[in-house]
């Protein structure tokens, strides 16, 4: 058996040595009425053979293994070499704690430390943190960073075209601070944030967070926006949340941004019905201290040799808890190892190579479903590798459509978003064949009819 509990003369063994005459009497301190007094509402015990029975069934009622998916919002089925999955199933990378003996974790320190430059070199930032969540905590703590280094400014300014589950988490991780959300909606035609709508950027704005590609897809006027928000006093956040989109648009840090947050997945993490996923922050180093999570940096030991260690910890459980950042507290190397290991095999002509390929396939895509009568792009605006077309009917009677042929054509925006119950999402990566594009192209033309 995998799990023994006490047996009844341990338990009465264990009371005795703790002087107390029943399990019961450990709970008298807790009022009656505070208490359950019935059985948990959980079916009788099973064999494991039947639990193992009982759990296969439950996996089978899951779709998506083994189907064609063009899924995307945050999520990419982008190639997982097999070396990353060899190399992060050894038996010590399973436990990767918080590493505080450096002398007994150099390897998950350094692991910290590659992850950290390649998002730099990708951001085109100055530093990088360590062990957030996800791409959507990450925006939450981008905006919580910058309402602390813009003291007084209670405004942040989200784009309408962040995806809807980050916005979701900003709200949430500010819902009882003094901190008013504004929404800055999209241009109508290209999907764009609303260039009137940033020159109304005021001295209360703490910052401006925009999203490129955006929920839509669209790859926004960076340079732009960030400039509007600099000229209202604010700081600028970019949001990534398809990091091949770096490997071929010019990175935020180079296009005036302050803070750039995002996910990782994309980067040697399986889709895994929605997690665990990895999430990133870089900064400019003037806001180096302002930056929550772990930070870890390069130094030499007493001999000279080359060493790695936490340089800036900012949780409460490391420093007094009003001088704190942020609790971020789960590690998450194994992901970040991943990550790391994922970057390095591909390396920049690797990851380039693999974002042409994602948006070439895009633009075929394109072209194809707008010969097909009923179909159009849902904004104008340049593209990465994700098409939001409206479609001739509700594209909740496209996904249907597809998951009977074994096909995920897309996300059914609607979902997400109200008013986009006709508009499909589909994402292509080098994991999608030209054939597989086909079939999405036949199964619209089906739709359609």
């Amino acid at each position: 058996m995998r799990y023994i509990p006490n047996s009844n003369a341990i338990r009465r063994q264990m009371l005795t040595a703790m002087g107390v005459p029943s399990v019961d009497s450990l709970f008298e301190s807790i009022p009656p009425q505070a208490r359950l007094n019935r059985p948990l509402n959980l079916p009788p015990g099973m064999s494991e053979p039947d639990q193992m029975d009982h759990m296969a069934a439950v996996a089978e009622a899951n779709r998506g293994a083994g189907m064609t998916s063009f899924l995307g919002a945050g999520c990419y089925n982008h190639f997982i070499p097999l070396t990353i999955s060899t190399l992060t199933s050894r038996a010590e990378f399973f436990t990767a704690y918080t590493p505080y003996q450096p002398e007994i974790a150099q390897g998950t320190l350094q692991a910290t430390f590659e992850f950290q430059t390649f998002t730099c070199l990708l951001t085109g930032m100055d530093v990088a943190n360590a062990s957030l969540y996800c791409g959507a905590s990450a925006t939450a703590e981008a905006v919580l960073m910058a309402l602390r280094i813009k003291k007084g400014r209670r405004k942040v300014a989200l784009a309408a075209t962040l995806h809807p589950h980050y916005r979701q988490v900003v709200e949430t991780y500010t819902r009882y601070l003094d901190v008013e959300l504004e929404t800055l909606p999209a241009d109508p035609k290209t999907g764009r944030v609303d260039q009137a709508a940033l020159a109304k950027l005021g001295p209360d704005t703490a910052c401006l967070v925009v999203q490129s590609p955006n929920v839509f897809g669209v790859v926004e006027d960076l340079s732009g926006q960030s400039a509007a928000a600099h000229g209202a006093g604010a700081l600028a956040v970019a949001v990534v949340n398809e990091p091949y989109s770096l490997a071929l648009l010019q990175p935020p840090g180079k296009l005036g941004f302050d803070i750039v947050a995002g996910e990782a997945q994309a980067f040697g993490i399986p889709m895994g019905f929605g997690g665990p996923h990895l999430g990133f922050m870089a900064a400019r180093e003037e806001f180096l201290r302002q930056m929550p999570g772990r930070i870890c940096g390069q130094t030499v030991d007493a001999d000279g040799r080359r060493g790695f260690v936490l340089t800036l910890s900012t949780r409460e459980q490391h420093i007094r808890r009003e001088k704190a950042t942020s609790n971020i507290c789960t590690n998450q190397s194994l992901m970040m190892l991943r990550a790391v290991i994922h970057l390095t095999l591909m390396g920049p002509e690797g990851l380039k190579e693999a974002a042409r390929q994602s948006a070439g396939l895009a633009r075929w895509f394109e072209s194809e479903a707008l010969k097909i009568k009923g179909y159009k792009l849902r904004y104008t605006g340049p593209r990465f590798n994700e098409t939001a077309l409206v479609c001739p009917v509700p594209a909740q009677n496209i996904v249907a459509l597809g998951e009977a042929q074994g096909l995920v054509p897309g996300l059914d925006l609607g979902r997400l978003i109200p008013g986009e119950d006709h508009t499909l999402l589909a994402a292509f990566t080098e994991n999608n064949t030209l054939a597989q594009a086909q079939n999405l192209i036949a199964l619209l033309k089906e739709a359609a009819q």
